[in-house]
């Protein structure tokens, strides 16, 4: 039965990978399998795909291969680049109240060591201020830490005025843009961006590998967090992961030739599904209609809780919060920065589709979430 096939629409939380990335992945487990700094015919076989790796993610970036450092994904990028920071005379770091926790966390940590943190709230449409972003900015700033695309309502930033406001007060950059690179396109060097973080599992590369972009500038500072054998210029020591390399590699090298296709078919799909589910009386979209990423539409159903009727879905994933918090109850941190009561935050869900999302599949899926959300709400009412 058609209504019984899985629909994913949970691509912001994690995407399938590539066929063509796991084909490119598969050699490096069984046949190019040496320690990528042996000093071997074998090993330097392999140093030369991860050479050319960084080079595919430094091209989908505008980068330069020798500003990639490998990680296990955009999370630990994130500590990297904001720990890395920690004995630089500026104590002051400067952040946003919508950002992903695995910034929030370590901010708090850096404030555990002594460093002042500010969180600047956003607007109802999950926009900064820049003025307010200038205002707090003092001569004791370190870095700027902010979001490039939000992973729960896809509200894109002003990177570019950002970065000019950061570049005039000489505070770095540090732009987590976990949700956008791959998806759009990405010029660390026209932006201004002096630290960037990404992860291949967001573009149809596979989980537990990442990369931190470091500029020349950013990288004087910066201090690695994993101590041992030196590996990747000293900043990130350790073995590599060698087949996630790879994959990162072919991930970025299918965004840089395919993004344009690929954003203008998932938008038409994320537009079908947005105005099919805003039929829903009451319906509303959180967050800025025109600044947003085009693959995800966060919706409030008034009266319908969130939880309850994504377990209702069963075969249609959907959710309703960041992946790494997705299995508490709590309202988003997000939706209420942006000024949402907690129901509203608990009746709100996330969609975001994906290239490999098609049109039947939108079909169905607007036809099976109107009608649990039009009977929970009617049962909410009765009660």
């Amino acid at each position: 039965m058609p209504n019984q096939q899985n629909i994913y629409l949970d691509n912001n939380a994690t995407t399938r990978v590539d066929e063509r990335v796991l084909e490119a992945m598969l050699p490096y487990f069984t046949d190019f399998y040496a320690n990528s700094t042996s000093q071997h015919i074998a090993g330097l076989t392999v140093n030369e795909a991860v050479e050319n790796a960084a080079w595919q993610v430094a091209d989908l970036i505008n980068a330069d291969p020798e500003e990639i450092i490998f990680t296990s994904g955009a999370t630990e990028a994130i500590n990297l680049a904001i720990k890395g920071l920690a004995e630089q005379d500026r104590k002051h770091i400067v952040t946003i109240e919508t950002e992903h926790k695995a910034v929030l966390e370590t901010c708090t940590f850096m404030e555990s060591i002594g460093f002042e943190i500010s969180y600047l709230p956003v607007s109802q449409d999950g926009l900064l201020d820049l003025n307010l972003l200038s205002e707090i900015i003092t001569d004791k700033t370190l870095v700027f830490i902010g979001m490039l695309s939000n992973n729960e309502t896809g509200v894109i930033q002003n990177v570019s005025e950002i970065s000019a406001l950061l570049k005039r007060k000489n505070v770095l950059f540090l732009c987590d843009a976990t949700q956008g690179v791959g998806k759009i396109p990405m010029d660390v060097k026209a932006l201004g961006i002096d630290l960037l973080a990404l992860s291949a599992h967001k573009f149809y590369g596979p989980k537990g590998i990442g990369a931190l972009y470091v500029s020349a500038k950013a990288k004087v500072k910066l201090l690695s967090q994993i101590i041992g054998g030196g590996q990747q210029r000293k900043l990130r020591s350790g073995t590599l992961n060698v087949p996630g390399i790879i994959g990162l590699g072919k991930a970025s090298e299918i965004a840089v030739n395919e993004i344009e296709k690929d954003l203008n078919r998932i938008n038409l799909l994320r537009n079908k599904l947005e105005s099919g589910l805003l039929q829903f009386e009451g319906s509303f979209i959180n967050g800025n209609i025109q600044n947003r990423i085009y693959n995800t539409s966060n919706i409030c159903f008034p009266g319908v809780n969130s939880e309850q009727l994504i377990m209702a879905l069963g075969n249609i994933s959907v959710s309703n919060g960041a992946s790494c918090s997705a299995v508490t109850s709590e309202p988003s941190h997000v939706l209420k920065a942006m000024g949402l009561s907690d129901e509203e935050a608990l009746n709100s869900i996330r969609f975001s589709v994906g290239k490999f999302t098609t049109l039947e599949e939108i079909d169905i899926a607007v036809e099976r979430v109107l009608a649990l959300a039009r009977e929970f709400a009617a049962k909410s009412l009765r009660h």
